[in-house]
């Protein structure tokens, strides 16, 4: 059965294999320039706050191309995001043309009867495919999850000691970032394999089930990032509009919005949200009236030159609405919460995985010959 079943799937492991192998030279190739840059920036040395202006200036450095010489100045943001976005897609490709299939193309042509004629049973048909398949994908994915946190190791350094700017701008925490690093690649392919094998048994068609997975599956891209700052308990604390980092901004005037960048003694910290609050700790949503004189206005004075911004600028702002007691709450994961958020994450997956998996088992198994 497993010689079978390696029969059935050589030509999706071969092309994987390419896929990967190619995906490994491309990065190989790139990694000796990013290392260059990155110890010639001196972060690699560097101790105490002066590490995050050289940060900065290092990523700058790869967004505008400054001091790579003869590399156009958008490879690498362009290499950064394709590599993401093949670690985002992977589980989803590996759902529609590795799980959608595996059981419809046997039931639209009846190959099926053939194992189950030869005292093969049902259970054991099925759990070789899902185990042999389901760790490759799991294995694969991965594969490319560890190949691109290797190259792009010096950007998630900069990014960590406070550089930003661009796409190289997320976090570990980043709605791109998270989903493609640590185990959680691990929980999505064992969720999109499992979901294409559903689909399958279930609709017994394979190109209607691979549609059926790729909307499946993108919904549940879209709203976990909705769930995950709920995976694990969350933080809160009040402080300085100085000491979060926060500009004051208008949605609407006079509508207050804080923008916090820092959480005070938690580097490295996913702030959730940020919302001004009194003395009293009740929310603040517009601008003191003694205050409204400061907000900057914009007009266009000149046509095809753009607005200008006239009255003081924000950090006039932010110093009248502090002096008026008003102050940052902000909510947010520590962190040390990463792994954790991690593991629950996986784990959440990889439960709908083995939910589907056990559903299959009862539907194959209730099917009449």
């Amino acid at each position: 059965m497993i010689w079978l079943t390696w029969r059935q799937f050589r030509a999706q492991a071969i092309t994987a294999a390419a896929a990967l192998a190619a995906f490994a030279i491309v990065l190989a190739v790139a990694e000796p320039s990013l290392s260059g840059v990155y110890h010639s920036s001196g972060l690699a040395s560097c101790h105490g706050t002066a590490c995050t202006g050289l940060a900065s200036t290092f990523i700058n450095d790869l967004s505008s191309g400054a001091g790579i010489a003869g590399v156009p100045e958008t490879s690498y943001m362009i290499l950064y995001f394709l590599s993401v976005v093949v670690i985002l897609i992977a589980p989803a490709i590996i759902g529609i043309f590795w799980g959608a299939p595996l059981i419809a193309r046997e039931l639209e042509a009846g190959t099926f009867r053939l194992t189950w004629n030869q005292s093969i049973t049902r259970t054991r048909w099925l759990a070789v495919k899902l185990a042999l398949i389901g760790v490759a994908a799991m294995a694969v994915t991965e594969a490319f999850s560890l190949i691109q946190a290797w190259w792009a190791a010096p950007i998630g350094k900069a990014v960590g000691l406070g550089g930003g700017g661009s796409i190289f701008s997320e976090t570990r925490f980043g709605v791109f970032v998270f989903p493609t690093h640590g185990i959680t690649p691990l929980g999505y392919a064992a969720f999109g394999f499992a979901l294409g094998v559903t689909a399958g048994l279930l609709v017994r068609r394979a190109i209607p089930a691979m549609a059926i997975t790729l909307a499946i599956f993108a919904a549940a891209q879209l709203i976990t990032p909705l769930v995950r700052p709920n995976l694990f308990p969350t933080s809160q604390t009040v402080t300085t509009i100085a000491a979060t980092g926060a500009n004051v901004s208008l949605n609407a005037n006079p509508r207050l919005a804080f923008t916090a960048t820092t959480v005070p003694g938690h580097p490295g910290a996913w702030i959730i949200s940020s919302e001004g609050v009194n003395a009293t700790g009740q929310p603040v949503s517009s601008v003191p009236a003694a205050c409204e004189p400061l907000i900057p206005q914009t007009n266009v004075t000149h046509i095809g030159r753009g607005p200008t911004t006239s009255a003081p600028g924000p950090n006039a702002l932010n110093n009248c609405v502090a002096s008026h007691g008003i102050r940052v709450a902000e909510s947010y994961q520590p962190a040390s919460h990463y792994w954790p958020l991690q593991l629950s994450e996986t784990g959440m997956y990889l439960a709908l995985a083995l939910a589907l998996a056990g559903f299959c088992f009862w539907r194959l198994n209730r099917r009449r010959s």
